[in-house]
């Protein structure tokens, strides 16, 4: 129906998360009436994405270097890691501004039937850190469900070969299944006050 060109666009839209054919249409729509200079800049913003933006060697948070600005900041020398699933996770706790602490992102959850296995995500990285930062709380900020309960329980375990380990969760507030990105502020910041030790 719509000219090739324009469709493509249309379809490559369509990849993105909650886009579907008529808000595809409208962006498209949207993408053509903008001036050339603006749609070339958005181009080389989508290119610089893919070739500037990695995980950072330490504890796999987004970054533009090797090392992510949380790793990097000389002034955090806190003891507690706060353990997540995802990369977006870690700015949604930033946001909150609760709490100075570090991160580590594990890459996703173990979950057997999709064959993701422990060895699949950054637990070795994580036992790493604790060892050499000497870290002293563990805090499992994962989304709740079957495989965030079963993520914590296995990271639990090996914690627990080091005495010296405080390990707490985040309350258990957060609705189960829900993503931490779609969670509120004040959600997350209680969650944090009101975080228990594993048991």
């Amino acid at each position: 129906m719509y000219p090739e060109g324009f469709q493509k666009i249309i379809n490559d839209l369509k990849l993105l998360p909650g886009v579907g054919e008529k808000t595809a249409v409208r962006y498209a729509f949207s993408l053509l009436k903008m001036n050339e200079e603006k749609t070339t800049e958005i181009a080389e913003d989508l290119i610089n994405l893919k070739n500037n933006i990695t995980s950072c060697e330490i504890c796999g948070c987004m970054c533009e270097n090797n090392v992510c600005k949380y790793c990097n900041n000389e002034q955090n020398d806190s003891k507690i890691i706060c353990v997540v699933e995802k990369q977006k996770d870690v700015f949604v706790f930033e946001k909150s501004g609760m709490y100075n602490c570090k991160y580590h992102v594990l890459g996703g959850l173990i979950s057997p039937m999709d064959g993701i296995n422990p060895e699949d995500l950054s637990i070795n990285k994580l036992l790493k850190r604790v060892e050499k930062e000497k870290i002293e709380e563990i805090i499992l900020a994962l989304r709740p469900g079957i495989e965030g309960s079963t993520t914590s329980l296995y990271i639990k375990k090996i914690l627990e070969l080091n005495k010296n380990i405080k390990i707490t969760q985040i309350a258990q507030g957060i609705p189960i299944g829900a993503d931490i990105d779609c969670l509120d502020d004040l959600t997350i910041e209680l969650a944090l006050e009101n975080r228990n030790e594993m048991v």
